[in-house]
């Protein structure tokens, strides 16, 4: 390996370190919530788009249909969502957040806040928008990799 590879293989690694206890802390945000990774997505949708279909829910988390049907009774049955007729589609249901599912996304948001100030609280602007910038520049080269696999994938017979 050259030093440049090293370095690479090193800030890779540092990066997949940060996803894991990034992710365990947000397992242990949502467990605190009676919630899943899943549902807290289909949560988080409907408190920063509103009453959604659940059509535009499955489009939205990338899945099936019968799989957000599954995510929304879990979550009507725990009383964070609720179904209800669409105004202008009677084919179509609204699902929306009970009092209880909104106070949850509230709370989210606010641990969110917290642990943004935690993170970042010291940095000054200029730290901070550097690391933004480095962010979105490596958070775009890993999705332009990610569609050409899946492009060689669908080429490869």
């Amino acid at each position: 390996m050259t030093e440049r590879e090293t370095r690479e293989a090193a800030m890779l690694g540092r990066l997949l370190e940060l996803a894991i206890v990034l992710n365990a802390d947000m397992e242990q945000m949502f467990a605190r919530e009676g919630l899943t990774q899943s549902r807290t997505h289909l949560l988080w949708l409907v408190h920063q788009e509103g009453p959604c279909t659940q059509r535009r829910l499955a489009e939205a988390l990338g899945v099936s249909a019968r799989n957000v049907t599954g995510l929304v009774d879990a979550m009507a049955a725990t009383g964070f969502v609720t179904r209800e007729p669409h105004p202008a589609d009677r084919r179509a249901t609204l699902v929306t957040l009970t009092d209880r599912g909104a106070a949850t996304a509230r709370a989210l948001e606010q641990g969110q806040g917290e642990l943004a100030a935690r993170l970042f609280g010291g940095f000054p602007d200029a730290d901070l928008d550097r690391l933004g910038l480095d962010l979105d520049h490596v958070i775009d080269r890993l999705k332009a990799a990610i569609l050409a696999a899946a492009a060689h994938d669908k080429e490869t017979p």
